[in-house]
């Protein structure tokens, strides 16, 4: 197991161990139903998710599938496992360990609409099954999340209508289930995050354009001979890797578009990183850009923030906005300060 998976079931047991004490998991089957009230829906989940594999929801008939990926962590199935936002994953596991039963609701299939928690595989359903499998391919859970109930009181704890597939009862729980049908959602999309701080230099290999840091400052050193820039558009390009994110994403192999230009990053502390953009055009004559990172490590200081950058960014090809191709692999011509207009001569000849 992972060191991020771990920390995420240590989380994960001390908030349903915390839950299971205070709710009574302990106590006799005669207590337990007299605080049925209070009863977490699914006591002992923790302590099975070491074993989990794999996270399925199923909304109006699709199927989002979030699986452990062979490397660790975890990866949206429909996007070859591209990695998942964590603190998503760990939300939604989270919720279903704390669920608490508050009090039953109707066990008539007919009124299931009106609560979301009719079978959610129709097209019209309104509800979200979850269910989780483990590495034998096992249900651990299954569960549908039906609508929220808000109860108009300040601080109120979050409400929600559940139902077991398997089961007719329904009931109004205490609670959240952060159940989200869209695969798109999920995905994390943050490419990389490197502050502009630790950029010494950039090259623009295509470009003949050199950056580098000049008495504190970010600077174009190659060609020395160059026309006056904007020192924002040039502090642009130390900060081209700051929080950058995607629109889409694909593997490289389905990756539209040519090679359109190439530079490298590196920073301080021996991380080197390649941005190779790439171009596809649109009909109208727009074009959306794509670029693939490659990550490598010049000093051993840098080798397992490399390693890591790596084993996240390689093999695939990211859509990001027009806009960003300016900072990450610019031409001179979007780093030149704006001309200003002349004013307008009189008719002595002097200019006002």
């Amino acid at each position: 197991m992972t060191g991020r998976n771990a920390g995420l079931l240590a989380v994960l047991a001390v908030a349903a161990l915390a839950g299971g004490w205070y709710f009574g998991i302990g106590a006799t089957p005669a207590d337990q139903t007299a605080m049925a009230g209070g009863q977490l829906m699914f006591p002992g989940l923790t302590q099975q998710l070491g074993e989990l594999a794999k996270v399925e929801i199923i909304h109006r008939g699709k199927p989002v599938a979030i699986e452990r990926r062979p490397g660790g962590g975890w990866g949206v199935a429909s996007m070859r496992d591209y990695p998942v936002q964590p603190a998503k994953l760990r939300g939604l596991l989270t919720g279903l360990t704390e669920l608490r039963l508050l009090e039953p609701r109707t066990a008539d299939p007919a009124e299931f609409a009106r609560l979301g928690v009719d079978d959610p595989a129709g097209a019209s359903a309104t509800g979200d099954l979850v269910r989780l499998i483990d590495t034998r391919g096992k249900p651990i859970l299954a569960l549908i999340a039906g609508h929220r109930r808000v109860s108009g009181q300040a601080n109120a704890p979050e409400e929600i209508y559940v139902r077991r597939p398997d089961e007719n009862q329904s009931w109004l729980a205490a609670g959240s289930v952060q159940a989200d049908g869209d695969a798109s959602q999920w995905l994390d999309r943050t490419i990389v995050n490197i502050a502009a701080a630790r950029v010494t230099s950039v090259a623009i290999g295509d470009r003949a354009l050199v950056f580098g840091r000049q008495g504190g400052d970010f600077v174009l050193t190659q060609p020395a001979d160059h026309p006056k820039l904007e020192a924002y558009k040039v502090e642009d390009v130390a900060r081209a890797l700051e929080s950058l994110t995607f629109e889409q994403v694909k593997p490289d192999t389905d990756a539209p578009g040519t090679e359109a230009g190439h530079a490298v990053f590196a920073t301080a502390d021996g991380l080197s990183i390649t941005v190779t953009t790439l171009q596809d055009g649109k009909d109208g004559g727009g074009k959306d850009v794509w670029v693939r990172f490659a990550a490598a490590a010049l000093t051993a200081d840098a080798k397992a923030e490399a390693t890591a950058l790596t084993g996240r960014l390689a093999g695939w090809t990211y859509q990001i906005g027009a806009g960003k191709e300016k900072a990450l692999v610019p031409g001179m011509a979007d780093l030149k300060a704006d001309e200003v207009p002349a004013k307008p001569a009189t008719a002595d000849g002097d200019r006002k």
